[in-house]
């Protein structure tokens, strides 16, 4: 006889597991234990249920017990929960949820893949309310879906802006409910940095959400909710997405070491303090391929990937845990949005020093009908241009570029590296020096000094001070809108208007997309201009930043008309 491999969970990782376990060994007894209904679903489509993107709830449900069974001979029982571990006798006890009847099991090798649990805070007055759902399996999403339905639910509020957080909403804008997307950070989608989620916000906002951030729930009454400000929103369903907690109750019962993050403590093979007890997925503590510091990680692919080196490592194949990157991309209404790596504010938080490029050319050639701007923010380590991370928002594929910078990243790539990467090209698809080529020699200016540059977050200071701004577009694009002081002085001008541009005081410049400044700042400083500025991002960076603050905090604009963005 093989192996008794046991998996609590199943999902992403415990599937996975013993999957990977029966491709290795075709004798062992393999049991997967899960205590829902479902033992494997797509948990990443849940909230496309609610608009009927997917348009059943059993939809959802990716393969059945009868499915284990017959395509790989793995015993999958469902409403099955493990209720204790032995790990001196090598047993765990499971209890049937539907007849209450318990049971000893054996085993060999026992796979931990509990996922987690939402977060959902008790201190919180009518938490417990009947309207109040949290998203954590295909059971739960179908009750939200059928709450709505019987109670003809027309007021809705989503808290807490993550990936669920704003999934949600927007699946439940689309099925033309009223939806309030409440988050107590001061932003929503914390893989993004604060100066590139402005365009998220505004892409919300568009689309009729109501967006709170900087204020968090207070109480939850029967038909509204009460935030810490005062604020009431109306509420016939209040959906918690605030965050996930590693479920660890039986790792903890079993005494197994816990992690300094609170996740379920691994070694490079995925086992834990118990050479015969594996852990992967939600649940684990996994270690930053950039700090080499401990994390978390709730994505589905590097479960997966962790599935297979533990069901490797049983069977003695060898595995290189590299570490993990968190690269992941969300749809936001018409907006696509991408990250990998480090933002600037863990760059911060880890005292890294770091430099930024910030380009917005187009998806594709311009001259193409579907060409639109693509947001691409580059953050890189100083003085060795070693790439950290990078964020990507527009409409087009965000997701491949981010995709090359992962690769990049896991590979321990530089600037040089992303420069001469030779990437394919046709005028549908991108432009010949692509928008990750591009970043990377922005980014290598910037490291070798060859011109200044300021963000887009110092932009209203410098307007605030009256400096001296030139926008370099041509004059009905100036004539459109334009910052409350900039004076227009375009690209095909400036060498007839010098007399106009100062040498004794600090010079801002921007444009479109920070191309025909960058051409400017250049030309300037080869005249002898040595205080001159490149305004990263340039008037649409501005104005996505600055949009969605004036519109919240009720203050005047910076520019002339925001009507055109």
């Amino acid at each position: 006889m093989g192996k008794r491999l046991l998996i609590i969970g199943g999902v992403a990782g415990g599937a996975s597991v013993a999957a990977r376990a029966r491709r290795n060994d075709e004798t062992a007894e393999i049991i997967m234990f899960e205590k829902g209904p479902y033992v494997s679903f797509s948990n990443c489509a849940l909230p496309f249920h609610l608009s009927g993107i997917v348009e059943k709830a059993e939809d959802l449900v990716l393969m059945k017990p009868e499915g284990f069974a017959n395509q790989y001979n793995i015993d999958a029982r469902v409403n099955h929960e493990v209720m204790s571990i032995n790990k001196v006798e090598k047993t765990i006890v499971v209890k049937n949820v539907l007849t209450g009847e318990e049971k000893i099991e054996p085993y060999d090798e026992l796979v931990l893949s509990p996922g987690a649990n939402p977060i959902l805070p008790r201190s919180i007055k009518g938490i417990d309310k009947k309207h109040v759902f949290t998203v954590r399996n295909v059971p739960d999403i179908d009750r939200i879906k059928k709450y709505i339905i019987e109670n003809d639910v027309k007021d809705t509020v989503v808290i807490g802006g993550g990936f669920i957080g704003l999934e949600v909403a927007e699946n439940l804008k689309l099925d033309n409910k009223n939806v309030a997307l409440v988050e107590a950070a001061n932003q929503i989608m914390a893989p993004f940095d604060y100066d590139m989620v402005q365009i998220l916000h505004k892409e919300v906002m568009d689309h009729g959400v109501d967006l709170f951030v900087e204020d968090g729930i207070a109480e939850v009454k029967d038909d509204k909710i009460i935030l810490q400000s005062g604020t009431e929103i109306k509420a016939e369903i209040v959906i918690m997405a605030i965050g996930v907690l590693a479920e660890t109750s039986l790792a903890r019962q079993a005494e197994l070491e816990i992690g300094t993050t609170g996740g379920i403590k691994v070694n490079q093979h995925y086992q834990t303090s118990d050479q015969h007890i594996y852990a992967v997925g939600d649940a684990i503590e996994v270690t930053n391929l950039i700090t080499m510091k401990p994390t978390r990680l709730t994505l589905a692919g590097p479960a997966q990937r962790q599935a297979r080196a533990a069901a490797d490592n049983m069977y003695g194949k060898a595995h290189r845990n590299t570490g993990v990157i968190g690269s992941s991309v969300v749809q936001c209404f018409n907006m696509n949005a991408a990250a990998t790596g480090l933002t600037e504010k863990q760059c911060l938080a880890e005292g890294i020093d770091y430099l930024t490029s910030y380009v917005i050319p187009k998806d594709m050639v311009g001259l193409m009908p579907d060409a639109k701007p693509l947001f691409f923010k580059l953050i890189f380590a100083n003085p060795s241009g070693r790439i950290l991370g990078a964020q990507a928002i527009g409409q087009g594929n965000v997701d491949k570029r981010i995709d090359v910078i992962a690769t990049m990243i896991t590979m321990h790539g530089d600037l040089e590296n992303l420069k001469e990467l030779e990437l394919c090209y046709s005028p549908m698809f991108g432009t010949a020096k692509d928008v990750v080529n591009m970043a990377a020699l922005v980014g290598l200016n910037v490291l070798n000094g060859d011109f200044n540059q300021v963000p887009v977050t110092q932009v209203r200071s410098l307007v605030k001070n009256d400096a001296f701004i030139i926008d370099a577009r041509e004059e009905g694009e100036y004539a459109k809108s334009h910052l409350n002081n900039a004076i227009n002085i375009p690209l095909s001008q400036f060498r007839d208007r010098l007399d106009e541009i100062p040498k004794d005081q600090p010079v801002y410049i921007h444009c479109l997309s920070s191309q025909r400044s960058y051409n400017m700042v250049k030309a300037l400083n080869l005249m002898g201009y040595e205080n001159i500025y490149n305004v990263m991002g340039s008037f649409l960076g501005i104005s996505m930043y600055e949009y969605f603050n004036d519109q919240r905090l009720n203050r005047k604009p910076i520019m002339t008309d925001y009507a055109w963005v």
